[in-house]
């Protein structure tokens, strides 16, 4: 079995003892950001797996729109990722 040579660490463990490696982030086709697609790319930021730019770069998305992700996360949990919550937790 061959492991493809990747910079940093292949998988971290997370505050709750789950293991999260590099096969838990979405496909990088994504395009259909689903919250818990949102949630995985977040939590693989925070705690080390992948380092922002390249997940910026991997997912083709803005520093702006993953800002958001990662404020919504800390203000009121994963589920102010899911699309339909966006009203409920919106600052005003």
């Amino acid at each position: 079995m061959y492991l493809k040579k990747v910079d940093g660490p292949r998988a971290v463990t997370l505050p709750d003892g789950t293991v999260m490696t590099r096969a838990d982030l979405p496909p990088q086709n994504t395009r259909r950001w689903v919250a818990s697609r949102k949630a995985a790319v977040v939590r693989g930021v925070l705690y080390g797996l992948i380092p922002q730019g390249e997940a910026l770069k991997m997912y083709g998305l803005s520093e702006e729109e993953f800002r958001s992700w990662i404020a919504a996360v800390a203000d009121h949990g994963e589920d102010a990722l899911k699309t339909t919550r966006l009203k409920d937790y919106r600052k005003t």
